[in-house]
């Protein structure tokens, strides 16, 4: 009897559009793992252009010239 149960209820579940259903709370969930994904890429570009640009060629001009004895 309880197998017939669940078979009436999976069967039910099955009819019409269930592949089209969104449930509330997962897109809530996939909305915000989307926002943590964007302004993480934000944030490492955001670095990547700030240690690229400003700290990385100033970086490399002191270890020059801490090691240029001759100059």
């Amino acid at each position: 009897m309880v197998l017939s149960i669940n078979k009436i209820k999976f069967w039910t579940y099955l009819k019409g559009n269930f592949l089209y259903r969104v449930h509330g709370a997962r897109l809530r969930k996939a909305v915000k793992i989307l926002i943590a994904v964007v302004l993480g890429a934000l944030l490492l570009a955001g670095l990547y252009a700030l240690f690229n640009e400003t700290v990385m060629p100033t970086l490399v001009d002191r270890i020059q010239d801490m090691f240029d004895y001759a100059g």
